[in-house]
């Protein structure tokens, strides 16, 4: 594992264009509001999901997807995340004091997994200036976007999906779900084409729209928190205005970038979870829970146990 120091000169020295992906950005810069007081004090990327924070299922979708390099983009009060996936030594040694291996390799694991890269992001202007805030740091090449509120439990990883229509297609690609049309208007919304030689569920984009109402919705394919970009998408970023409150969006961004260059949508397999509202964030509990070999069967019981009639009597 490179030392923050050479990774961070390992991004902003490669500057030839590679069509691998090799680098992911994590925009991790938002203030939270809707899981307030949790998240006074501590980021909501850093809610856990039973034992594993939030972010840190978004960093190893991109391990196994064969991604090397994490940006993470933070600002004021998001130190945790930084120190979560830092080597630390104290609990080390704690840990390892105390005969607890097993909590000691899984520690390891975290600051072992990848290497990575931090920029601040002044304010919360948007998803799109999140994204062009780490220009130096990507570089000329191919990246992608993982937005770590949304959780997805796949094989092969979502992201890996993606990557393997990027290698066919050689264009950016977004990451889509079809959503009931009552819905569309929380999403950026694709209107789609099919094209020759393309597999099941990847489709030519042919126009994006950022949250439209459902009589203006294109269709029911909305972009989720993935996408495969390329370069040029910073300088269709600058050549974006912001919207009515002055944040870039990246949905506008990539309408701009879609006159220029092919874009494509893949519908991606797997279930995916939004825990950047309560009632999503409760159920993936649920749903991570119910999968560990080691409570599954325990919690299970325990929800089967519960009188929901009386809990529903409670609430009055």
């Amino acid at each position: 594992m490179l030392p923050p120091s050479a990774a961070l000169a390992l991004s902003l020295g490669n500057r030839h264009v590679n069509s691998r992906i090799r680098k992911a950005v994590f925009p991790a810069a938002g203030l939270g509001t809707r899981f307030l007081p949790a998240t006074k004090a501590q980021p909501k990327e850093m809610l856990p999901l039973v034992d594993k924070p939030i972010i840190q299922y978004g960093v190893e979708e991109a391990v196994r997807s064969g991604v090397g390099n994490i940006i993470l983009v933070t600002g004021r009060g998001k130190n945790a995340i930084e120190d979560h996936f830092d080597v630390a030594i104290e609990l080390e040694s704690f840990l390892e004091s105390r005969g607890k291996l097993d909590l000691l390799d899984e520690i390891r694991k975290i600051s072992n997994l990848i290497n990575f890269a931090y920029v601040r992001q002044g304010e919360p202007l948007g998803l799109g200036h999140a994204v062009l805030v780490t220009r130096e740091l990507v570089g000329d090449e191919p990246f992608a976007v993982i937005l770590a509120d949304d959780v997805i439990d796949s094989d092969p990883p979502a992201l890996g999906q993606m990557i393997a229509v990027f290698e066919k297609v050689g264009e950016p690609v977004l990451a889509v779900e079809r959503v009931p049309m009552d819905q569309v208007s929380n999403y950026g919304v694709v209107a789609v084409e099919s094209a020759e030689g393309l597999p099941d569920g990847v489709y030519r984009i042919r126009d994006l729209v950022e949250k439209p109402s459902r009589n203006d919705a294109p269709s029911n394919l909305a972009i989720i928190g993935r996408y495969i970009l390329t370069p040029d998408i910073f300088s269709a970023l600058e050549a974006t205005a912001g919207d009515r409150t002055g944040e870039i969006q990246l949905t506008n961004g990539l309408r701009h970038l879609l006159r220029q260059r092919p874009i494509y949508a893949c519908e991606v397999k797997g279930v995916r979870h939004d825990t950047g509202n309560k009632l999503g964030y409760l159920r993936a509990v649920v749903y991570f829970a119910l999968r560990r070999p080691d409570l599954g069967e325990a919690f299970a019981q325990y929800l089967q146990s519960l009188d929901f009639d009386a809990v529903a009597k409670s609430r009055r």
